[in-house]
């Protein structure tokens, strides 16, 4: 190991055990990489800076935040929760169906779990604990779950951020989620339906027709925000990046001249909001080039493939070493860390195996999503355990079905291709 590659690895585990923020340890590691190995600093922040700001695709991160903001404050996600209660409401464990498939819709136009879990999921979790007998853990929980659906079904922000990396195409990737985050939520949803007849969630009644109505009819205008985006994208008439633009200024147009729901300082407040959340993502990006130059330069990255060839594995036996990998450091390090600096290590021992880089990429964010519920660390747990009020440990005790369900779909995933590239085959992608 050279004294550079010592330096980079030491200085990220000592920041990183100091609790530095994630972006600003990978900065100063990459820095004290540059001056050990005497490289010139200017040339490689050329390098990172072109890389940084001159990609098309990366300007869709902040667009599908600022989407997901301004959908929470324009009253979009309450009327998709009501009528999602008018569909399925009147199940067994109803208010858990609801849950469920509020992600699956709102998933469709923000692109980011902790904007579902925080926005319309949140509203669920007090109607389930308040209104619907559930166990406050056990709502939490269901809530976490569910909310790992949001980055899987396109738009997703893990995805646009793993195109960056691979060079995999944007649109072929949001088709290839569409189908594992439709196998996500209805194992979810038989999960809860058997777990609701063990703890006697009995069905509710059925609000009066005209309630129901109203209920799905107020919802009418949110729900055109995914044909807008999603079809505007398969038929050519903007890319995905521009998509995301179009996804912040149609949901904007909803709030204000539609429902008048946002008012100018929660506007701003949306705004600042998501600057503040970009601002981190893109430096954290930026600590990540540094990084993976580093691992270029390096070339830990072929030695990894050679290390792989020589150990003989195959496609699956790799996949499932990949699956056991990064379920247990999703758990410990956040999503934008491992797609940004540990997936480019994986990239040429994926094209060497012949393994299809849209699978993979669907695959490791499935991955990383089952990371977010993952105790002791998964960020959804403590998100929603300080927001819905509810001990952590209670949501910790009650997660574990759930895990064993998502796990469940990723491995169907996993073994069956086919899950992920036909629609996109389909396509013409």
């Amino acid at each position: 190991m050279s004294a550079g590659l010592t330096t980079l690895i030491a200085s990220f585990v000592v920041l990183a055990l100091a609790r530095v923020p994630i972006a600003l340890a990978m900065l100063v590691s990459g820095f004290a990489y540059l001056f050990v190995t005497g490289q010139d600093l200017g040339i490689v922040a050329d390098q990172v800076m072109n890389s940084l700001y001159g990609s098309y695709v990366l300007l869709a991160v902040p667009m599908f935040i600022l989407a997901a903001n301004i959908m929470t404050i324009g009253s979009i996600s309450e009327r998709l929760w009501r009528a999602a209660d008018a569909l399925v409401g009147g199940l067994p464990g109803g208010l858990g169906h609801v849950t469920v498939l509020v992600s699956l819709v709102f998933s469709s136009m923000s692109g980011s779990a902790l904007a579902d879990a925080a926005g319309p999921n949140l509203i669920a979790l007090r109607m389930m604990r308040d209104v619907g007998g559930f166990r406050p853990g056990f709502a939490a929980a269901l809530t976490a779950a569910a909310a790992t659906i949001a980055p899987i079904i396109p738009p997703s922000i893990p995805l646009v951020l793993y195109a960056l990396n691979s060079g995999a195409s944007v649109g072929a990737l949001f088709l290839g989620g569409i189908i594992p985050g439709l196998v996500v939520g209805v194992l979810l949803m038989a999960g809860l339906a058997l777990m609701a007849r063990r703890q006697g969630l009995a069905p509710r009644p059925a609000g009066p027709r005209g309630t129901r109505r109203t209920a799905l009819a107020s919802a009418a205008v949110p729900m055109t925000i995914p044909v807008v985006l999603l079809g505007g994208i398969w038929t050519g008439v903007f890319t995905p990046t521009e998509a995301a633009a179009v996804a912040a200024l149609y949901a904007l147009f909803i709030g204000t001249a539609v429902y008048r729901a946002i008012g100018l300082a929660a506007l701003g407040h949306a705004i600042a909001e998501s600057m503040r959340v970009s601002s981190t993502i893109m430096l954290l990006i930026a600590g990540a080039f540094m990084m993976n130059y580093a691992i270029t330069v390096e070339q830990l990255d072929r030695a990894l493939a050679a290390w792989i060839s020589g150990a003989g594995l195959s496609q699956t036996g790799f996949l499932i070493a990949i699956n056991i990998a990064f379920l247990a450091l999703g758990c410990m390090i956040d999503t934008g860390t491992l797609i940004l600096v540990f997936v480019p290590m994986l990239l040429p021992t994926v094209h060497a195996l012949g393994i299809d880089p849209v699978h993979f990429g669907v695959l490791i964010t499935v991955n990383i999503m089952i990371g977010l519920v993952t105790p002791p660390f998964g960020m959804l747990l403590f998100t929603l355990a300080k927001l819905g009020e509810v001990p952590l440990s209670e949501v910790i005790g009650e997660i574990w079905p759930f895990i064993g369900i998502l796990v469940t779909a990723l491995a169907l995933i996993t073994f069956v291709p086919a899950s992920v590239l036909w629609l996109p085959g389909v396509l013409g992608f």
